[in-house]
């Protein structure tokens, strides 16, 4: 009588780590931070347009924006980016009247080439203005049938990996082109990546505070299955949703076991959702875990004036920094949550507004995926559950 046990059960850290470490060799995401940027910034300087569109959904567009709306307010971009992510008529043609379409540079994104929704934004936009070789860029697999379409109108292609996945996908050149184009400095994205890589990999400062939330998160995962992401700055909204997608669709899987496995994430943005979803960690079911993510240093001093007398009891807000106001809410929401003793609570310090502290985090948190996957035993880079979707609405536009 043979027996194969394939039952989960939770590896030392060493074990998890070692199998992260093999993972290099196949999951091409890890390459990245190490890649040669030159033929990406080359080609961005050509580009001579304002407007960048970025004609893309889910992993091909949402790291990207992550980065560009953390960064854009602070800076001066000489170019700017736009987004057609979805197949929403109003906020297409509502995006569309937002840039001169004859001063606009495309970048398709399709990883598969066959993405309904970009294939469907670009025929609508090509509809619109002429999008040809002089003004388009194409992002794709080697073998995908929009890059062909690209090589028969000798159209610019940049290759996203095989061994990518889109939601790892964002400093590929998935990211990095648009981002180059608009002047965002490309090089100090991937010095943050690497300050984690290497980090993690050589077992120094972010090695253990890795591995032991991914451990906690696994250990309790049955009482505490949902994951808040707080972050305190709506310059982060985007790379919330960024979260949301790297977080849900890596590790919502069936384990070695057979076994349905969630982290179920949420993205909430301070201080706004303090007068919503607060109330729910407070008070509500013990089931959450929530991370705190602030920014040190905002370079920005607008105050709040000391005008409006008649409307008394706030007197100790009078000429108080906006940027010390947000930090005092942050502080108040971790003190609150840290008080009641029985909500796991950890916190993210963002030192300043640049390419490498946003990639930094990025990475942290594409690292995490990976190790909490192996912890997990689920394959974290494939979505079956996204492709059986993507199957029924085939089947349905093709019997109409």
């Amino acid at each position: 009588m043979k027996y194969s046990k394939n039952f989960y059960q939770i590896k030392s850290n060493e074990e998890i780590f070692e199998k992260v470490k093999e993972e290099q060799s196949t999951i091409g995401y890890y390459n990245l931070p190490f890649q040669d940027t030159s033929s990406i910034k080359s080609y961005a300087k050509t580009v001579t347009q304002k407007h960048i569109a970025v004609i893309g959904i889910g992993g091909s567009s949402l790291g990207t924006r992550a980065i560009y709306e953390f960064l854009k307010h602070s800076n001066d971009y000489p170019k700017t980016l736009h987004f057609f992510e979805t197949t929403d008529p109003i906020l297409l043609n509502s995006t569309i009247k937002d840039i001169d379409l004859k001063d606009t540079f495309f970048v398709v994104i399709s990883k598969s080439g066959t993405t309904i929704e970009t294939i469907s934004n670009f025929r609508y936009l090509s509809s619109l203005v002429t999008i040809d070789k002089s003004n388009l860029a194409i992002i794709s697999e080697d073998d995908s049938k929009l890059y062909s379409y690209a090589l028969k109108n000798d159209i610019t292609t940049f290759i996203i990996p095989k061994d990518v996945g889109g939601r790892f996908s964002v400093f590929s050149a998935v990211g990095l082109l648009p981002l180059a184009m608009v002047g965002i400095d490309i090089d100090n994205i991937l010095n943050g990546c690497k300050k984690l890589h290497n980090s993690f990999f050589d077992k120094k400062e972010y090695y253990e505070p890795l591995m032991q939330k991914a451990r906690f998160l696994v250990e309790n995962k049955h009482r505490f299955n949902i994951n808040v992401l707080f972050s305190y700055s709506s310059l982060l909204e985007s790379f919330n949703k960024w979260y949301i997608q790297l977080w849900g669709e890596s590790l919502g899987k069936i384990n070695i076991n057979k076994t349905k496995q969630a982290l179920t994430p949420i993205g909430l943005i301070g201080p706004i959702d303090q007068h919503s979803f607060l109330q729910l960690i407070i008070e509500g079911k013990r089931d959450k875990t929530v991370t705190i993510i602030k920014v040190n240093n905002f370079e920005n001093n607008t105050k709040i004036p000391s005008n409006l007398k008649e409307i008394a009891g706030l007197d100790y807000i009078d000429n108080l920094e906006f940027a010390t106001l947000l930090d005092a809410q942050a502080n108040s929401t971790i003190q609150a949550i840290e008080e009641q003793q029985d909500i796991p609570c950890d916190v993210i310090t963002i030192r300043a507004v640049d390419e490498y502290n946003i990639a930094k985090l990025m990475y942290t948190y594409q690292l995490l995926t990976s190790v909490i996957g192996q912890f997990l035993q689920i394959n974290t880079y494939d979505q079956p559950g996204v492709e059986y979707g993507k199957i029924i609405l085939k089947d349905k536009l093709k019997s109409k």
